[in-house]
């Protein structure tokens, strides 16, 4: 019972950051909303997406998204679908276990 509550919030969760990435309903990356106002929030995609070139300045700054083949965003939001495609599998399947152990009584018994 309890990972179908959290299947359910993480859905949830994920559906929040791709709003975020994808700037959906006047949601945007650059508030504080990720972090609560705690730090200065990176993407880690920002500078290791696929195709990101790592090109450094004088200072040994890395320069983000030099010729990545997507955008930061982009891969966030892919990433989200994923982890959401993985919770709705995981949540189906605790649903099944649940209605089997509620209706043979089996699951209660030690």
């Amino acid at each position: 019972m309890g990972y179908t509550v959290w299947a359910a919030a993480w859905v949830a969760w994920n559906v929040f950051i791709i709003c975020v990435y994808l700037e959906v309903g006047g949601l945007s990356e650059d508030s504080e909303l990720l972090t609560f106002s705690l730090s200065r929030h990176r993407s880690w995609w920002r500078e290791h997406g696929p195709g990101c070139v790592h090109k450094e300045l004088a200072a040994g700054a890395p320069v983000p998204g030099a010729g990545c083949a997507l955008e930061h965003g982009y891969v966030e939001a892919l990433h989200s679908a994923l982890q959401i495609l993985v919770a709705l599998v995981g949540f189906v399947c605790a649903c099944y276990v649940l209605s089997v152990c509620t209706e043979e009584d089996s699951c209660l018994r030690k």
